[in-house]
């Protein structure tokens, strides 16, 4: 992707993400679609490619004569720019002999759940928690799994061959010839599925049970209110208007506080925010205060252990979870390991250490126990739910075990953070910053994998030391930032 003239890499933390005609455009869809299926192809395993093992490199496959089968399932969130995107995406596919599925708007967790079951893969057009003139393009193996570097690395070398080459050289031998291009189909049922394996896990009869969902205007608006009210919940519900412009608005998992608000007038004894793609769930308690992924993680995994039923028994986290979700799992001998941000480093760690819970601050909880292979946020409030029942306690007082140490996060713009972080006048505050915490705090200094920016976080049990560190390494990114201006 190229952004203001300066060359990132297309593949993120998150798949493709960019705005929508800029950096995210619908040859750039297309030539997605155009390498992906190319790529299942040159497999030979009928588009069964998965994430939790590099596949072979090399993208192209022989032109002409009969293509491989390769189906692909295509979903989407709620954006405007959404049925642009997958047509183009689409178009693609179809161009180097795939088959295009259409399943529709749907969660990620949706989709990657049908991937892993149909053992196909899957494309997710969707930009996640992020405003609405964003989109993206997230690609996912068989497995359900996100792919592994190597394979993004392959599918980016063919996209970036098909947007400089047109339909000649290297690019055109991802096409096949006009008999065996792909066709499209729609399946705009395929959630139901889904919708079961969540209901399964859901126990009925919470007819006393009063819930508040605040859906994004993003793509749970249907099927968390029908989770719930199949359940017999007492459920309202906001933020489930979409008009293609306002997912993510004042809403959903990265702004909750409508739901805090809605949750005490209505008396309710829980809420849950989701975010655009509803792979994100950030929980409120019946007092009206907001239950963020740290204290999720602390819920779910204090209920597993408790049954027997955690394996480790370890928790994986990010660097960006908070120290009170460590010592609160250490008092009941459970261990934390961190990974960098993202779910996909979630999910590797888990994969790698034989564990089951893990997940980010943010609100991306995985339970591979419990048959999912990402963040899930309707799974997540299914456990959550689950936990505050076996427990016979409200929310707010099994959320009480983490225990917070202050800590902020600023995010400074930059067309290429990772460069930023590299300036020795940033990694001396950064240091400077470290050596003032000693023991009694932490600073994580990184590069945002979804959006131009460089974040900093900064935790510490003295909170004007916070203040004055977070300060300093901010004012320092934001100096170099404007010395790295043209």
């Amino acid at each position: 992707m190229m952004g203001d003239g300066v060359p990132v890499p297309l593949f993120g933390t998150d798949g493709i993400r960019g705005v929508v005609n800029r950096q995210l455009t619908p040859a750039l869809a297309a030539a997605a679609g155009q390498a992906l299926a190319a790529y299942l192809r040159a497999q030979g395993a009928g588009g069964a490619v998965t994430g939790a093992a590099a596949a072979p490199a090399g993208a192209a496959g022989p032109s002409g004569g009969a293509a491989a089968a390769v189906e692909v399932l295509v979903g989407r969130d709620t954006r405007r720019s959404g049925d642009m995107l997958q047509a183009a995406l689409e178009a693609g596919l179809c161009a180097a002999g795939g088959e295009a599925v259409d399943v529709g708007v749907l969660p990620t967790p949706a989709l990657a759940w049908l991937a892993a079951r149909r053992r196909r893969a899957a494309v997710m057009i969707s930009a996640s928690h992020n405003p609405p003139e964003y989109n993206g393009i997230k690609v996912l193996g068989a497995d359900g799994m996100k792919l592994p570097d190597d394979v993004e690395a392959a599918l980016e070398a063919s996209i970036r061959s098909a947007l400089d080459g047109g339909a000649s050289g290297e690019a055109g031998r991802l096409l096949v010839d006009a008999l065996a291009v792909g066709r499209r189909r729609a399946e705009p049922d395929a959630a139901a599925a889904y919708l079961d394996y969540l209901r399964q896990r859901l126990p009925a009869g919470l007819e006393r049970m009063r819930v508040v969902l605040d859906c994004a205007h993003g793509a749970a608006y249907r099927l968390a209110p029908a989770l719930f009210e199949a359940a017999g919940a007492r459920v309202t519900v906001i933020n489930a208007e979409p008009d293609g412009l306002n997912i993510n608005r004042d809403c959903g998992a990265t702004d909750p506080r409508a739901l805090a608000q809605k949750v005490v007038r209505e008396g309710a004894d829980l809420g849950f925010a989701f975010d655009g793609d509803a792979d994100r769930c950030i929980a409120v308690d019946e007092r009206g205060q907001v239950v963020d992924g740290d204290a999720i993680l602390a819920v779910t995994a204090l209920d597993r252990h408790r049954r027997g039923s955690l394996a480790g028994p370890a928790v994986v986290a990010t660097v960006m979870s908070n120290l009170g979700l460590e010592r609160a799992l250490a008092r009941e001998g459970i261990a934390l390991h961190r990974t960098r941000v993202g779910d996909r480093y979630v999910l590797q760690e888990l994969l790698a250490r034989g564990l089951a819970v893990g997940g980010e601050q943010s609100g991306h909880v995985i339970f591979l126990d419990a048959g999912q292979t990402t963040g899930d946020g309707l799974l997540t409030a299914v456990e959550v739910v689950n936990a505050v029942l076996r427990a016979g306690r409200p929310l707010s007082e099994l959320a009480a075990v983490v225990e917070r140490l202050p800590q902020q996060s600023r995010s400074v713009p930059a067309p290429d953070p990772g460069r930023l972080l590299e300036a020795p006048a940033v990694q001396a505050a950064v240091d400077a910053a470290r050596e003032r915490l000693g023991r009694s705090g932490r600073i994580v200094v990184r590069a945002s994998g979804t959006e131009p920016l460089a974040r900093v976080m900064v935790e510490a049990e003295d909170a004007a030391l916070l203040e004055q560190v977070l300060g300093d390494v901010v004012a320092a990114l934001e100096q170099e930032a404007r010395r790295a201006r043209p």
